[in-house]
């Protein structure tokens, strides 16, 4: 499994609950549905990391 970040996200209550429905009627959690809009934001912008390419801000990587 890959190494997961902690953060803090603030949002208001009506988009949280917004989240909320959306996450239950697909069966998620709400950390599970904002990986998920994430990763396909990510994908549609053609941002996704690729596998095994050293991160631009890892140590080593020459810019």
């Amino acid at each position: 499994m890959a190494d997961k970040k902690s953060f803090v996200l603030r949002v208001d209550s009506e988009t949280y609950e917004a989240l909320e429905k959306w996450a239950a009627d697909e069966f998620r959690s709400i950390n599970g549905q904002l990986e998920w809009i994430i990763h396909r934001a990510l994908k549609e912008a053609g941002r996704t990391p690729k596998k095994g390419t050293p991160d631009k801000d890892k140590p080593g990587k020459k810019q």
